[in-house]
Protein backbone atom coordinates (compact mmCIF):
# COMPACT_ATOMS: atom_id res chain seq x y z
CA UNK A 1 0.00 0.00 0.00
CA UNK A 2 1.31 3.87 -1.25
CA UNK A 3 2.03 5.78 2.17
CA UNK A 4 1.96 9.02 0.06
CA UNK A 5 -1.69 10.96 0.94
CA UNK A 6 -4.14 10.55 -1.78
CA UNK A 7 -4.40 13.99 -4.04
CA UNK A 8 -6.97 15.72 -5.71
CA UNK A 9 -5.53 17.68 -8.43
CA UNK A 10 -8.38 20.28 -9.23
CA UNK A 11 -8.31 22.51 -12.55
CA UNK A 12 -11.41 24.67 -13.72
CA UNK A 13 -10.82 25.51 -17.40
CA UNK A 14 -12.74 27.84 -20.20
CA UNK A 15 -12.12 27.75 -23.11
CA UNK A 16 -9.09 25.70 -23.57
CA UNK A 17 -9.57 22.45 -25.58
CA UNK A 18 -6.18 22.36 -26.78
CA UNK A 19 -4.64 21.92 -23.18
CA UNK A 20 -6.59 19.33 -21.95
CA UNK A 21 -4.35 16.21 -23.39
CA UNK A 22 -1.14 17.82 -22.52
CA UNK A 23 -2.09 18.74 -18.99
CA UNK A 24 -3.36 15.24 -18.24
CA UNK A 25 -0.03 13.56 -19.68
CA UNK A 26 2.22 16.24 -17.90
CA UNK A 27 -0.06 15.41 -14.27
CA UNK A 28 0.37 12.07 -14.98
CA UNK A 29 4.16 11.88 -15.63
CA UNK A 30 4.70 14.25 -12.57
CA UNK A 31 2.88 12.11 -9.69
CA UNK A 32 4.04 8.44 -10.61
CA UNK A 33 4.08 6.68 -7.35
CA UNK A 34 1.23 8.98 -5.94
CA UNK A 35 -2.78 8.16 -5.29
CA UNK A 36 -4.46 10.95 -7.19
CA UNK A 37 -7.43 11.94 -9.26
CA UNK A 38 -8.13 14.47 -11.65
CA UNK A 39 -11.08 17.09 -11.08
CA UNK A 40 -11.60 19.29 -13.91
CA UNK A 41 -14.05 21.46 -13.73
CA UNK A 42 -15.42 22.93 -17.23
CA UNK A 43 -16.77 26.19 -16.96
CA UNK A 44 -19.50 26.63 -19.40
CA UNK A 45 -16.70 26.30 -22.25
CA UNK A 46 -17.98 27.49 -25.46
CA UNK A 47 -15.32 25.51 -27.73
CA UNK A 48 -14.75 22.01 -27.44
CA UNK A 49 -13.56 21.81 -24.08
CA UNK A 50 -16.12 19.46 -22.82
CA UNK A 51 -15.65 17.07 -25.87
CA UNK A 52 -11.94 16.71 -25.14
CA UNK A 53 -12.49 15.78 -21.53
CA UNK A 54 -15.18 13.14 -22.34
CA UNK A 55 -12.39 11.28 -24.68
CA UNK A 56 -9.60 11.15 -22.28
CA UNK A 57 -9.91 7.46 -21.55
CA UNK A 58 -8.54 7.71 -18.05
CA UNK A 59 -10.17 6.00 -14.68
CA UNK A 60 -8.48 8.99 -12.33
CA UNK A 61 -10.21 11.63 -13.94
CA UNK A 62 -13.62 13.16 -12.94
CA UNK A 63 -15.33 15.79 -14.92
CA UNK A 64 -17.58 18.70 -13.19
CA UNK A 65 -19.20 20.26 -15.75
CA UNK A 66 -21.48 23.76 -14.98
CA UNK A 67 -24.21 24.80 -16.78
CA UNK A 68 -22.84 27.67 -17.62
CA UNK A 69 -19.82 30.09 -17.30
CA UNK A 70 -19.69 30.94 -13.13
CA UNK A 71 -16.16 32.34 -13.03
CA UNK A 72 -12.96 31.30 -11.56
CA UNK A 73 -14.24 31.28 -7.84
CA UNK A 74 -17.57 29.30 -8.06
CA UNK A 75 -15.67 26.60 -10.31
CA UNK A 76 -13.14 26.04 -7.73
CA UNK A 77 -15.57 26.08 -4.92
CA UNK A 78 -17.62 22.93 -7.15
CA UNK A 79 -14.39 21.28 -7.50
CA UNK A 80 -13.18 20.98 -4.27
CA UNK A 81 -16.71 20.00 -3.09
CA UNK A 82 -16.47 16.94 -5.02
CA UNK A 83 -12.77 16.06 -4.51
CA UNK A 84 -11.94 13.31 -2.37
CA UNK A 85 -8.28 13.38 -1.74
CA UNK A 86 -6.28 14.29 1.53
CA UNK A 87 -4.55 16.93 -0.23
CA UNK A 88 -6.28 19.55 -3.05
CA UNK A 89 -3.99 20.52 -5.58
CA UNK A 90 -5.17 23.92 -7.65
CA UNK A 91 -3.73 24.96 -11.28
CA UNK A 92 -4.61 26.75 -14.42
CA UNK A 93 -5.58 24.83 -17.17
CA UNK A 94 -3.08 26.44 -19.25
CA UNK A 95 -0.06 24.57 -18.86
CA UNK A 96 1.33 27.79 -17.25
CA UNK A 97 1.45 26.22 -14.08
CA UNK A 98 3.93 23.02 -13.83
CA UNK A 99 2.92 19.80 -12.27
CA UNK A 100 6.02 18.74 -11.28
CA UNK A 101 6.34 21.12 -8.77
CA UNK A 102 3.36 19.62 -6.81
CA UNK A 103 5.22 16.55 -5.20
CA UNK A 104 7.63 19.61 -3.39
CA UNK A 105 4.44 21.32 -2.41
CA UNK A 106 2.93 18.29 -0.87
CA UNK A 107 6.32 17.19 1.19
CA UNK A 108 6.56 20.41 2.42
CA UNK A 109 3.12 20.69 3.43
CA UNK A 110 3.01 17.41 4.98
CA UNK A 111 6.86 18.32 6.85
CA UNK A 112 5.82 21.45 7.69
CA UNK A 113 2.53 20.86 9.08
CA UNK A 114 1.36 23.39 6.83
CA UNK A 115 -2.43 23.79 5.91
CA UNK A 116 -1.57 25.43 2.72
CA UNK A 117 1.12 25.55 0.66
CA UNK A 118 0.93 28.69 -2.10
CA UNK A 119 2.98 29.25 -5.33
CA UNK A 120 4.91 31.91 -6.32
CA UNK A 121 5.81 32.59 -9.82
CA UNK A 122 9.93 33.73 -9.41
CA UNK A 123 10.39 33.63 -13.17
CA UNK A 124 6.86 34.82 -14.27
CA UNK A 125 6.63 34.17 -17.94
CA UNK A 126 3.73 36.89 -18.91
CA UNK A 127 3.25 40.28 -20.59
CA UNK A 128 4.76 43.03 -18.52
CA UNK A 129 1.56 45.11 -19.24
CA UNK A 130 -1.31 43.14 -19.38
CA UNK A 131 -0.33 40.74 -17.07
CA UNK A 132 2.13 41.47 -14.77
CA UNK A 133 1.47 44.92 -13.70
CA UNK A 134 -2.25 44.35 -12.89
CA UNK A 135 -0.75 41.33 -10.83
CA UNK A 136 1.56 43.57 -8.94
CA UNK A 137 -0.88 46.52 -8.25
CA UNK A 138 -3.73 43.65 -7.28
CA UNK A 139 -1.06 42.09 -4.95
CA UNK A 140 0.32 45.67 -3.34
CA UNK A 141 -3.36 45.98 -2.84
CA UNK A 142 -4.36 42.70 -1.17
CA UNK A 143 -0.81 42.79 0.84
CA UNK A 144 -1.47 46.58 2.42
CA UNK A 145 -5.26 45.72 3.31
CA UNK A 146 -5.02 42.62 4.54
CA UNK A 147 -1.73 42.54 6.39
CA UNK A 148 -1.20 39.20 4.64
CA UNK A 149 2.42 39.66 3.16
CA UNK A 150 2.59 36.83 0.22
CA UNK A 151 4.20 37.49 -2.65
CA UNK A 152 2.14 36.36 -5.14
CA UNK A 153 -1.44 36.41 -4.54
CA UNK A 154 -1.80 35.27 -8.55
CA UNK A 155 -0.53 32.31 -8.59
CA UNK A 156 -3.04 29.43 -8.85
CA UNK A 157 -0.80 26.87 -8.00
CA UNK A 158 -1.80 25.74 -4.36
CA UNK A 159 -1.26 22.95 -1.98
CA UNK A 160 -4.20 22.60 0.67
CA UNK A 161 -5.13 20.34 3.29
CA UNK A 162 -8.96 19.11 2.34
CA UNK A 163 -10.41 20.31 5.45
CA UNK A 164 -8.93 23.90 4.89
CA UNK A 165 -10.06 23.73 1.05
CA UNK A 166 -13.84 22.81 1.81
CA UNK A 167 -14.28 25.67 4.19
CA UNK A 168 -13.12 28.33 2.52
CA UNK A 169 -16.35 29.79 2.03
CA UNK A 170 -15.25 30.66 -2.07
CA UNK A 171 -17.98 32.74 -3.89
CA UNK A 172 -17.89 35.95 -6.26
CA UNK A 173 -14.91 36.58 -6.93
CA UNK A 174 -12.31 35.76 -4.17
CA UNK A 175 -10.39 33.40 -5.43
CA UNK A 176 -7.65 35.67 -5.71
CA UNK A 177 -8.22 36.38 -1.82
CA UNK A 178 -7.15 32.35 -1.19
CA UNK A 179 -4.20 33.23 1.33
CA UNK A 180 -6.62 35.82 3.05
CA UNK A 181 -9.31 34.11 3.51
CA UNK A 182 -6.92 30.85 4.75
CA UNK A 183 -5.30 33.46 7.22
CA UNK A 184 -8.65 35.07 8.64
CA UNK A 185 -9.28 30.98 9.17
CA UNK A 186 -6.39 30.87 11.27
CA UNK A 187 -4.79 28.55 8.90
CA UNK A 188 -1.31 27.55 8.94
CA UNK A 189 0.59 28.67 5.09
CA UNK A 190 4.04 29.15 3.85
CA UNK A 191 4.78 30.00 0.15
CA UNK A 192 7.48 28.62 -1.99
CA UNK A 193 9.03 29.27 -5.64
CA UNK A 194 7.49 27.37 -8.37
CA UNK A 195 7.92 26.85 -11.87
CA UNK A 196 5.70 29.19 -14.71
CA UNK A 197 5.78 28.58 -18.58
CA UNK A 198 4.50 31.13 -21.53
CA UNK A 199 1.16 30.48 -22.50
CA UNK A 200 1.44 28.46 -25.87
CA UNK A 201 -2.27 27.48 -26.80
CA UNK A 202 -5.13 29.75 -26.45
CA UNK A 203 -5.85 33.18 -25.07
CA UNK A 204 -5.72 34.67 -21.72
CA UNK A 205 -8.98 35.52 -19.43
CA UNK A 206 -6.96 37.94 -17.54
CA UNK A 207 -6.25 41.68 -17.97
CA UNK A 208 -6.35 45.37 -16.72
CA UNK A 209 -9.96 44.99 -15.70
CA UNK A 210 -9.47 42.76 -13.11
CA UNK A 211 -7.53 45.30 -11.13
CA UNK A 212 -10.74 47.48 -10.42
CA UNK A 213 -12.80 44.22 -9.01
CA UNK A 214 -10.05 44.09 -6.49
CA UNK A 215 -10.95 46.78 -4.31
CA UNK A 216 -14.39 46.01 -3.53
CA UNK A 217 -13.88 41.97 -3.57
CA UNK A 218 -11.68 43.09 -0.95
CA UNK A 219 -14.08 44.89 1.29
CA UNK A 220 -16.55 42.44 1.00
CA UNK A 221 -14.66 39.53 1.98
CA UNK A 222 -12.65 41.34 4.54
CA UNK A 223 -15.95 42.09 5.94
CA UNK A 224 -17.58 38.66 5.68
CA UNK A 225 -14.48 36.66 7.21
CA UNK A 226 -13.10 39.65 10.01
CA UNK A 227 -16.76 40.86 10.99
CA UNK A 228 -18.76 37.69 10.39
CA UNK A 229 -19.29 36.53 13.80
CA UNK A 230 -18.73 40.50 15.48
CA UNK A 231 -20.53 42.78 13.16
CA UNK A 232 -20.75 45.33 15.62
CA UNK A 233 -17.65 45.61 16.42
CA UNK A 234 -17.50 47.16 13.05
CA UNK A 235 -20.85 49.17 12.52
CA UNK A 236 -20.93 50.01 16.23
CA UNK A 237 -17.41 51.60 16.82
CA UNK A 238 -18.04 53.45 13.20
CA UNK A 239 -21.43 54.69 14.90
CA UNK A 240 -19.99 55.02 18.42
CA UNK A 241 -17.49 57.28 16.37
CA UNK A 242 -20.27 59.55 14.49
CA UNK A 243 -22.66 59.76 17.68
CA UNK A 244 -20.06 61.30 19.63
CA UNK A 245 -18.49 63.88 16.90
CA UNK A 246 -22.69 64.85 16.43
CA UNK A 247 -23.14 65.10 19.61
CA UNK A 248 -19.96 67.48 20.70
CA UNK A 249 -20.68 69.77 17.37
CA UNK A 250 -24.56 69.92 18.17
CA UNK A 251 -23.03 70.89 22.27
CA UNK A 252 -20.98 73.58 20.94
CA UNK A 253 -23.73 74.95 18.79
CA UNK A 254 -25.87 74.73 22.17
CA UNK A 255 -23.60 76.82 23.80
CA UNK A 256 -23.54 79.57 21.60
CA UNK A 257 -27.19 79.50 21.24
CA UNK A 258 -27.24 80.15 24.59
CA UNK A 259 -24.85 83.02 24.73
CA UNK A 260 -27.12 84.84 22.75
CA UNK A 261 -25.45 83.87 18.70
CA UNK A 262 -28.05 82.47 16.04
CA UNK A 263 -26.62 79.25 14.66
CA UNK A 264 -29.93 78.69 12.03
CA UNK A 265 -28.65 78.34 8.59
CA UNK A 266 -25.46 77.17 9.76
CA UNK A 267 -23.69 74.19 7.88
CA UNK A 268 -21.92 73.10 10.61
CA UNK A 269 -25.47 72.27 12.56
CA UNK A 270 -26.52 70.07 9.45
CA UNK A 271 -23.12 68.37 9.82
CA UNK A 272 -23.83 67.73 13.19
CA UNK A 273 -27.22 66.76 13.02
CA UNK A 274 -26.57 64.22 10.24
CA UNK A 275 -23.32 62.49 12.24
CA UNK A 276 -25.67 61.92 15.50
CA UNK A 277 -28.14 60.81 13.09
CA UNK A 278 -25.85 58.31 11.53
CA UNK A 279 -24.36 57.19 14.51
CA UNK A 280 -27.80 55.66 16.31
CA UNK A 281 -28.27 54.31 12.59
CA UNK A 282 -25.31 52.38 12.70
CA UNK A 283 -25.21 51.36 16.34
CA UNK A 284 -28.91 49.95 15.61
CA UNK A 285 -27.71 48.21 12.29
CA UNK A 286 -24.52 46.37 14.23
CA UNK A 287 -27.50 45.25 17.00
CA UNK A 288 -29.83 43.97 14.27
CA UNK A 289 -26.54 42.40 12.35
CA UNK A 290 -25.42 41.02 15.88
CA UNK A 291 -28.49 39.06 16.45
CA UNK A 292 -28.82 38.01 13.11
CA UNK A 293 -25.69 36.25 13.00
CA UNK A 294 -26.70 34.86 16.56
CA UNK A 295 -29.74 33.30 14.68
CA UNK A 296 -27.60 31.89 11.85
CA UNK A 297 -25.60 30.01 13.83
CA UNK A 298 -27.87 28.88 16.53
CA UNK A 299 -30.72 27.95 13.80
CA UNK A 300 -28.38 25.60 11.89
CA UNK A 301 -26.25 24.47 15.40
CA UNK A 302 -23.19 26.09 13.99
CA UNK A 303 -20.01 26.55 16.21
CA UNK A 304 -18.27 30.16 15.62
CA UNK A 305 -15.16 28.61 15.49
CA UNK A 306 -13.25 25.69 14.42
CA UNK A 307 -10.97 22.97 15.67
CA UNK A 308 -7.92 22.75 13.51
CA UNK A 309 -6.89 19.54 14.83
CA UNK A 310 -6.71 17.57 18.04
CA UNK A 311 -3.42 15.78 18.77
CA UNK A 312 -3.04 12.88 20.95
CA UNK A 313 0.56 10.74 22.38
CA UNK A 314 1.14 8.02 21.02
CA UNK A 315 1.25 4.75 23.14
CA UNK A 316 4.70 3.55 23.29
Amino acid sequence: MSMQPYLSIVICVYNEEGNIFPMIDQVERALMGYDFEIVYVNDGSSDRTLAELKAVHNDRLVVVDLQTNYGQSLALAAGIDVAKGQFIVTMDGDLQNDPADIPMMVRLAEEGDYDLVAGIRANRQDGALLRKLPSRIANWIIRQTSGVHLKDYGCALKVFRADLAKNLGLYGELHRFIPVLARLEGARMTQTDVQHHPRRIGQSKYGLGRTLKVVSDLILMLFMKKYLRKPMHLFGNWGLISLMAGLLINGYLLILKLMGNDIWGRPLLILGTILVLAGIQLITFGIMTELQMRTYYESQDKKPYKIRRIYKSELV
